[in-house]
């Protein structure tokens, strides 16, 4: 049983809801990023996704981008993500770690060697925003044959036909972005998640998590109860930006705690 899916049993028999931070590797600068995934896991991180900076973040709203850029100017390239981590698998075995980028590096990369460094290092999924289902299943397989969970994103507007070629190729969890447009966009509309959720529940048996546009702790108390996780990632990196060096971590450690505590309360 993958860690993810060991996560999600867990929380499930206790009635839990997961809550999974997203933070880019390398931002605000490369040292801090490891020393950050130790902190979220402390204050009741579930899953964490780390962003892999891309010099093109098409689906990434202006706050994401920003620390993209932020990273890239320290040099952050796939390959030292996956160094740290390995680094954060050092001291930590336990708490799932999904990387969230583009296809573009990892192409460079190759997708084997990719599948190969993933399951050696301790990522445990994969979400590739920008490889749909229906033109990835050589590149997936790779990350199946290497046990490690390839994720995909939801929206309002995915059709059925989508559902469920995602269904055959998704492990772990799905993600279901709650919004039209870019990452930290718009105002949530709770009704047509409620509306959404269980539909997706027809076609696929995995755990759903919701994200886009969850910003406070009441909001992500309101989505924790209509799936099974809840995904914030603008909010935190907008956290990371007004932060200096020295308080970032407490700043973020100090959000994330508010959300962990919302959604426990749900």
């Amino acid at each position: 049983m993958s860690r993810i899916q060991t996560t999600f049993e867990k929380l499930k028999q206790r009635g839990g809801k997961a809550l999974i931070p997203f933070i880019t590797a390398g931002d605000p600068n490369p040292q801090i990023t490891v020393p950050l995934m130790h902190a979220l896991a402390e204050v009741g991180a579930d899953i964490i996704e780390i962003g892999v900076p891309f010099s093109d973040p098409m689906a990434d709203g202006p706050t994401i981008q920003r620390s993209s850029e932020r990273a890239l100017k320290h040099g952050v390239t796939l390959h030292d993500v996956l160094d740290m981590v390995a680094k954060f698998r050092a001291r930590d075995a336990s708490t799932p770690v999904v990387l969230m980028g583009y296809g573009n590096p990892i192409e460079a990369m190759s997708w084997e060697r990719f599948a190969t460094r993933c399951a050696q290092v301790g990522v445990d999924g994969v979400l590739t925003v920008d490889f749909p289902p229906e033109e990835s299943h050589e590149a997936f397989g790779h990350l199946h044959r290497h046990g490690v969970d390839p994720i995909f994103l939801l929206a309002p507007t995915t059709s059925d036909e989508r559902i469920a070629q995602v269904a055959k190729l998704a492990r772990g969890y799905v993600y279901y972005v709650s919004l039209k447009g870019v990452t930290g966009a718009g105002h949530l509309d709770l009704s047509a998640i409620a509306q959404k959720i269980p539909h997706i529940r027809q076609h696929i048996g995995l755990p759903i998590g919701v994200g886009f546009g969850i910003r406070d702790a009441d909001t992500a108390r309101a989505v924790s109860k209509l799936c099974d996780g809840v995904v914030v990632g603008s909010r935190i990196v907008q956290e990371i930006e007004g932060s200096n060096e020295e308080s970032v971590i407490s700043n973020v450690s100090r959000l994330v705690k508010e959300l962990r505590l919302a959604i426990n309360q749900a």
